[in-house]
């Protein structure tokens, strides 16, 4: 018999939003009592969900702000679309469910992937954004002549993750990155099966969009307060290219020794430095992050 999978009990309430044209979205929401707690805007990584990228944040969140987070198109739970994919009709989403929600101006908080939608969704919305968080994420992806080369691979990884042996691998995968000791461990079939729902064909053009971003000309035009979590240990992202990004917005920095799946390899530091992060950006919004 197969034992169900367990679920981490400080998961938000989680609900359907439909917004209006483009599709209904997976939303996970945290109200905090005072009303004049900040408001997060959660945006994960590519091949991530919601809950797969900020599980370790919410309980320690929960204490100090109001947030909300959706899974984007083609990931976990998100909106399906046979539209090109475009890292800013990704923000868009993000700025429709602010706007369907009625948020106040949100701390958007990025992670990799999630990271240019933060940057798009603040310069094509300001009026939604108060701040903005950026972890382990980078300026552009295709400066060097690696990257470039890189990129063009992207056919062999689709071709990965449609095979019949992608949920055994995902399986091992996770248990390599959770070990027993972890607090996630007696959640390891849960995030498996969490990042089992991404939508192939749409990880494919996810990557490629991604393979396009490059925010150089315009990153330090976006005028509000930042803060960036640089992972030190990082072999995706290289730690420059994060210092770059972090002097391009002017933010306020965390350094945490980690590689690019430490938002699941190490919980505590992760959930710990983002939760500073927040602290130190709505500190400099006063009533306004309200």
């Amino acid at each position: 018999m197969i034992e169900p999978a367990v679920f981490p009990p400080q998961l938000p309430e989680g609900s359907i939003v439909r917004l209006d044209g483009r599709g209904e979205v997976f939303v996970r929401r945290h109200i905090h009592p005072d009303r004049n707690a900040p408001t997060v805007l959660l945006l994960h990584g590519w091949t991530a969900s919601v809950d797969a990228q900020f599980i370790a944040v919410y309980e320690r969140l929960a204490e100090t702000c109001s947030f909300v987070g959706l899974d984007h198109r083609g990931h976990g739970r998100g909106l399906r679309t046979f539209d090109r994919y475009e890292l800013e009709d990704v923000a868009d989403d993000a700025a429709a469910l602010c706007q369907a929600l009625d948020l106040p101006p949100v701390i958007a908080t990025g992670y990799s992937m999630g990271g240019p939608i933060t940057m798009h969704l603040a310069r094509r919305h300001p009026d939604l954004v108060a701040g903005i968080v950026l972890q382990a994420t980078a300026l552009e992806w295709r400066a060097t002549l690696r990257e470039r080369i890189g990129w063009r691979f992207m056919p062999l990884f689709g071709t990965a993750i449609r095979s019949r042996l992608q949920p055994r691998w995902l399986r091992r995968s996770v248990e390599r990155m959770v070990p027993v000791e972890s607090p996630l461990a007696p959640y390891r079939d849960w995030l498996a099966a969490e990042l089992n729902r991404n939508d192939p064909r749409v990880m494919v053009e996810a990557g490629k969009a991604l393979s396009r971003y490059d925010a150089r000309s315009w990153a330090s035009s976006l005028g509000v307060p930042a803060g960036c979590l640089i992972s030190t240990r990082d072999r995706l992202v290289k730690p420059r290219k994060q210092w770059a990004l972090a002097a391009a917005v002017e933010a306020t920095t965390v350094e945490v020794p980690m590689d690019h799946l430490g938002s699941i390899e190490q919980p505590d530091h992760f959930a710990a430095a983002t939760v500073e992060l927040i602290d130190r950006v709505a500190s400099q919004l006063g009533s306004d992050s309200s």
